[in-house]
């Protein structure tokens, strides 16, 4: 992609200056395939030495060797050394200007969750300082797979937005480690490339354009494109390129002319003046949008005017204004009222030569390099002349702090959505929203940011939910108007309240753009109708523990309703019955959890001689259980047959409990069985904890079951029964059932040699084509 095409400075800007525009300008190093490890480390230890000199850099060498040793044995997709990765992360972190902290943790980032290293380990070694960051880029322990995909990344969202409250670096770890596996995709499956991408392009991009770093965003969103949509990213590349020359000539004798015309004016500006091309992506959205070919689009360059002061912005935009004609309605002031995430610059976009139109940026080299790094450029830590750490004063923090109450509002709706699919919504609808804005005034001259459009119910609840909540109209202008009209830049808006009000109306959820009123209103309607919706929600967890065949007053235990609200973020219970009442959360999703809580300490409270005393032999030695198939071991069931359930078919890798019946030995199940959850108190006394005897395990085939949900079309059949026959694994058995919907299931049984090899096929199987879901059989 063609970035700096044409550059030129007057009668110039201090040396200082200029390095710090072209330290600006530089890309974040991206290191080439199968560099060889010691290399890279190099690279990264003279990074540090340019970045603090005069410093050891104890704490990142000795975070290097324990990440070396703790995946020595572990290798990337494409087959080289998974150190490279930690790497290559660190070398990103140090390009954006961040603290050795931070380096540390990026080199450590993946230890807890591949190796068996745990946050207390790094706590130990590195602070918790350290531990905080690296924990808060750890995923959550693996949930069910493909059932909980939804509640997987929801959760890990969850997770990360409250780490980032605690301490912005773990998002910049995160979003560093994010853009090295995108520049590395071309080595994962096409499937997974397209679902890294879609989750990139919704949520790291737009976090990192929150953030201002538009040095990340421009990268991370052309990568995704290259995968999400190849065809059209390759036909880009291609037409984009074949008029490169010609373009480039262009270019430069925009950027000379206006050099020419700054250089000459009375004011006698000092500014550098460059030219580049719009990235990839920017250019695609907008021949989406727009509905138009490459040729339609014309605005496919800028031109960057950077200057010493504010005064010499606004003088050079009279000089440009005087050298072409300004399109009307393409001026924009970002200096008087700066974008949320402290972007910086004036924006005028003009007809140029031959009567082509283009952009034309003007900042500050202050405002340059925060467009570059964003909150970056204003870290928390600062170096002080002796290159000691010290605290930001007050008022960076609070400067940090205003560029952060998107992230508080995300942590509001932690509490107010509970359902995790509402929650992945509000969070991927607000960042979305955050590209197109508008810019309106209250009476006192207040600036608020808002969606593209909004309607005064939006602009009342970005001044105050109680703004919102008593609002009975609107003056725009000076003038009274419908609550659903819609704002444009420079409005100024005043909202007509009233104590008498009501509150809201659920009509407007319809009217209103932000995530932010959107929010607010639903909290006004969830708390005023709390009792309503905790009686509602009781009766609905109540019948449907009535239907598992269970009484719900069993699993109301102190500690499980301590773990449930914890999980999903509530202070109280009756919050969390709320929740069910008006549809938040499940109550099958509330009570499954209990009852997997409940099951978990029933388990640890039956001892061995409880379940010892129901069978006649009462031994102590470790035997195998059923010698004939040899693959199950506990303690003190000597001579006892033992059998595979075959409701739920385990397989070496399952977790497993042996049940004792009156007759027939034992029967071994898979933990999470169906015929096991739904055992009554007596029955469980007759569970017997069992392990895999791996070593015997090896030799026999085990047989598995799965169902698979799709779309039904001629030909699925025939590509299901590949996956199994590029794999040399014979179907034993299969049975379809199609809905008047054209909804299938399909239940196929094979013969697999453990768990990894059962995921394997359950992976390959889900990718084929019109398949919504997999799932093994649980009895």
């Amino acid at each position: 992609m063609e970035k700096s095409v044409s550059e030129s400075s007057t009668s110039a800007l201090s040396e200082e200056k200029r390095r710090e525009i072209a330290q600006a300008d530089a890309r974040l190093r991206k290191i080439d395939d199968f560099t060889d490890v010691d290399r890279i480390y190099e690279e990264l230890l003279k990074s540090l030495d340019h970045a603090f000199p005069g410093e050891e850099h104890s704490l990142v060498k000795k975070a290097y060797q324990i990440a070396r040793e703790a995946h020595k044995d572990q290798v990337r997709k494409s087959g080289e050394p998974y150190i490279i990765h930690p790497l290559s992360v660190g070398l990103i972190l140090v390009d954006l200007g961040l603290d050795e902290e931070s380096v540390a943790a990026g080199l450590l980032h993946d230890v807890v969750e591949d190796t068996i290293m745990t946050k207390e380990d790094l706590a130990e070694e590195f602070g918790e300082e350290v531990a905080l960051i690296v924990d808060g880029v750890t995923k959550l322990g693996q949930l069910n797979y493909v059932a909980d995909k939804m509640e997987k990344q929801a959760e890990n969202m969850r997770k990360m937005l409250l780490a980032m409250s605690k301490d912005i670096r773990v998002i910049m770890v995160k979003l560093s480690d994010r853009l090295h596996n995108m520049r590395t995709l071309k080595y994962m499956k096409p499937a997974k490339q397209k679902e890294i991408s879609q989750e990139t392009q919704e949520i790291y991009a737009p976090i990192a354009q929150r953030l201002g770093i538009s040095k990340l965003k421009i990268e991370l969103d052309d990568l995704a494109l290259k995968y999400l949509d190849p065809e059209a990213y390759q036909d880009l590349a291609r037409q984009i390129n074949l008029k490169k020359g010609e373009r480039q000539e262009y270019i430069n004798s925009v950027v000379e002319d206006v050099a020419k015309h700054i250089k000459s004016s009375d004011s006698q500006i000092e500014a550098s003046i460059s030219g580049r091309v719009k990235h990839f992506f920017s250019i695609y959205r907008k021949m989406k949008n727009q509905n138009k070919t490459l040729d339609q689009i014309y605005d496919l360059f800028a031109v960057r005017i950077i200057v010493s002061t504010i005064q010499d912005c606004y003088a050079s935009l009279g000089v440009i204004h005087e050298m072409y004609k300004p399109i009307p309605g393409r001026f924009k002031d970002y200096i008087a009222m700066p974008k949320p995430n402290g972007y910086r610059s004036l924006h005028t976009t003009v007809i140029g030569p031959k009567g082509l139109p283009f952009e034309i940026q003007i900042r500050t080299v202050e405002m340059h390099r925060v467009a570059e790094y964003g909150i970056a450029a204003h870290w928390r830590y600062k170096r002080a002349a002796d290159g000691k750490k010290r605290r930001a004063d007050q008022g960076d923090e609070n400067e940090e702090a205003e560029k952060l109450d998107w992230l508080k509002e995300m942590l509001e709706w932690q509490n107010d959505n509970a359902n995790n699919q509402e929650f992945m919504s509000l969070v991927k609808n607000d960042l979305d929203l955050f590209t197109d804005s508008v810019y309106c005034f209250s009476p006192q001259g207040d600036v608020k940011t808002l969606p593209k459009g909004s309607c005064p119910v939006d602009f009342a609840y970005a001044v105050h939910s109680a703004v919102g909540n008593r609002m009975v109209g609107a003056r725009v202008n000076g003038k009274l108007v419908p609550i659903e009209t819609k704002l444009r830049s420079g409005d100024q808006v005043e909202i007509i309240t009233s104590q008498n009000s009501r509150g809201p109306s659920r009509d407007w959820l319809n009217l209103v753009k932000s995530t932010q009123a959107k929010n607010k209103i639903n909290q006004w309607f969830r708390k005023t109708f709390k009792e309503e919706n905790v009686a509602r929600g009781r009766e609905m967890l109540s019948s449907y523990a009535k239907q598992k065949g269970k009484q719900l007053p069993l699993y109301m235990k102190p500690d499980i309703l301590e773990t449930v609200m914890t999980k999903y973020g509530f202070r109280d219970w009756d919050s969390v019955l709320a929740a069910i009442g008006h549809g938040g959360l499940k109550e099958g999703q509330v009570f499954n959890r209990m009852s997997e809580i409940y099951e978990a300490q029933v388990k640890k409270e039956v001892t061995d001689q409880e379940i010892l005393a129901n069978v006649e032999a009462n031994q102590k030695k470790l035997m195998k259980i059923n010698p004939a198939k040899g693959v199950v071991t506990s303690e003190g069931m000597d001579g006892i047959t033992c059998n595979f359930a075959k409701c739920c078919r385990p397989i070496p890798g399952d977790e497993v409990v042996g049940y004792i019946t009156r007759g027939r030995g034992i029967i071994v199940h898979r933990s999470d069985c169906h015929n096991i959850m739904n055992l009554n108190e007596e029955d469980r006394q007759r569970l017997r904890e069992l392990d895999w005897n791996q070593e015997n395990a090896k030799q026999k085939s085990f047989r598995a079951e799965v169902s698979v949900f799709a779309e039904d079309r001629p030909g699925l059949l025939g590509d299901l029964s590949m996956v199994f026959s590029d794999r040399g694994i014979s179907i034993l058995s299969i049975h379809s059932q199609t809905s008047k919907k054209g909804k299938s299931t399909i239940t196929l049984s094979f013969e697999v040699k453990n768990s990894e090899e059962l995921k394997a096929i359950m992976e390959k199987v889900v990718q084929v084509r019109s398949v919504i879901e997999v799932e093994r059989t649980r009895g």
